[in-house]
């Protein structure tokens, strides 16, 4: 048996009563959601096939796709005002060229299940996070033992398997943001529908920080288990600078918008994150070169730099990261009681213990990793309500 092991079981034999029948029922509950997400989403029967060729027109082609004719235009690169009623033949587009907008269409159809699996592991993660990491009545001369990373990564591992190779790429959380800013050019027929799915997502990340990015999105779970490898651990201590990071990625959200509403470009409908979407893995489906290239430079990076493309590319953890501000539960530091030892500093793979420390009111991204939770010799830190007053201290 290993050390994780050892301390897992020596963690659970530590609980009391109330927690191990609050460890059960969430369990039982967790699979009771997904299992309710299957019995309401059953899987449909196999349909005929439809046929389509370049001698229907965009009109005729896009209801049956489930899109706008704007969005059928732009799969097939044409100007989104582009006739709606002229047989696709007469545009100059190639029956290949329709045959893989169609594709990559339905490759974005979501699977509705999905939702209860992100429910469900957000859930877990958060009674993990508020209610079980730390054992009753133990001291913090047992810290070490507090949150062993067992149950984190059975989350990450059910991520990456159930939301991901599953149940395929849609719907995530990046196309979640992406969805409601193409919806309003006109390549949606339902912006209201996007709009509630980006709003469950912000739900999932403001109810504990960041717990969707950091407990169920598949992609960023596949990062996080690869920088968890028990590898590289020295270079693994140098963090890129938040300011960079965090510029980066805002810099990429403007020109998405910027090419998107057509000021860049000069044609409407350009998504600049259809290139570089990683979640296309999952569907086994590289379509351009770029987003091989980026699931394979993300993964690599992944053994020495702290989820690569959620610091740098996505939009969601952009957004995500100003939500922060009014997340219900979070990592919360008792600045009366710290030390400055910064021992929570050296185990976060970000600068956001280096942040909350130093007292900043937007401090760097926060995945819930819950790695910082056990280090503090003071027990200055814990993941709580914001509308907790004080912090419930263990006695030494």
């Amino acid at each position: 048996m290993n050390k994780e092991n050892r301390k897992t079981f020596y963690w659970f034999s530590q609980l009391s009563v109330k927690q191990r029948i609050s460890l059960f029922a969430t369990a039982a509950l967790m699979v009771a959601i997904v299992g309710l997400g299957f019995l309401m989403n059953p899987a449909s029967k196999p349909k005929k096939t439809v046929k389509f060729s370049v001698d229907m027109s965009i009109r005729q082609i896009a209801p049956k796709l489930g899109v706008t004719g704007k969005a059928l235009a732009r799969e097939l690169k044409l100007p989104l005002d582009v006739s709606k009623i002229k047989p696709l033949r007469k545009l100059g587009v190639t029956h290949e060229e329709l045959q893989h907008a169609v594709h990559h269409i339905l490759s974005h159809v979501d699977a509705t299940v999905k939702y209860y699996v992100y429910v469900a592991l957000v859930l877990g993660g958060l009674v993990f996070l508020t209610m079980l990491g730390r054992p009753d009545g133990s001291d913090t001369k047992q810290r070490r033992t507090w949150y062993p990373r067992s149950p984190y990564i059975v989350s990450l591992l059910l991520s990456v398997i159930v939301a991901g190779f599953l149940l395929g790429k849609s719907p995530n959380p990046m196309e979640g943001i992406v969805k409601v800013f193409k919806s309003m050019v006109g390549l949606y027929p339902d912006p209201g529908a996007k709009v509630i799915a980006f709003g469950f997502f912000i739900i999932l990340a403001v109810v504990g920080n960041k717990m969707i990015c950091g407990w169920a999105c598949p992609f960023g779970a596949f990062e996080e288990l690869i920088y968890s490898l028990p590898i590289l651990r020295k270079i693994k201590q140098k963090k890129l600078p938040f300011i960079l990071t965090n510029t980066i990625r805002a810099c990429l959200f403007i020109a998405m918008l910027l090419f998107l509403f057509g000021v860049f470009g000069g044609r409407k409908g350009t998504v600049i994150y259809h290139y570089v979407n990683p979640f296309n893995l999952f569907n086994l489906d590289f379509e351009t070169f770029s987003i091989l290239l980026t699931v394979i430079s993300t993964l690599l990076g992944s053994f020495i730099i702290y989820r690569p493309f959620c610091q740098f590319i996505c939009p969601f953890g952009f957004v995500s990261w100003i939500a922060e501000r009014f997340s219900i539960f979070r990592v919360r530091i008792d600045q009366d009681e710290c030390t400055q030892c910064g021992a929570c500093i050296k185990v976060c793979p970000l600068e956001a213990s280096k942040g909350l420390v130093a007292g900043k009111k937007m401090p760097a991204d926060c995945f819930s990793c819950a790695r910082c939770l056990n280090v503090c010799p003071v027990d200055a830190i814990q993941y709580t309500s914001v509308f907790k007053i004080g912090l419930t201290k263990c006695s030494t």
